[in-house]
């Protein structure tokens, strides 16, 4: 047996990349459809049509930008 081989251990396998996938869709997917929901309430109860413009989707899109640079640096301790 040479000295270098890579044995397959539950650490050095592939599954917790797609666990961590599973979870992050998941995660994702309900948060959109929580934040979607909240929308569509909020402009019922005020009886206006739900309207996001350039600019809030802009603003929008920098906090969800900041956002993903905070996971990221997370692992960076």
């Amino acid at each position: 047996m040479e000295e270098n081989a890579i044995i397959e251990t539950p650490e050095t396998d592939n599954t917790w990349k797609v666990k961590t996938l599973l979870i992050g869709a998941t995660l994702g997917a309900l948060t959109g459809l929580g934040a979607a929901y909240l929308l569509t309430k909020r402009a019922e109860q005020t009886g206006q049509s739900l309207a996001i413009t350039p600019g809030k989707g802009v603003k929008l899109g920098v906090l969800i930008a900041g956002l993903l640079r905070s996971i990221l640096s997370l692992g960076e301790d």
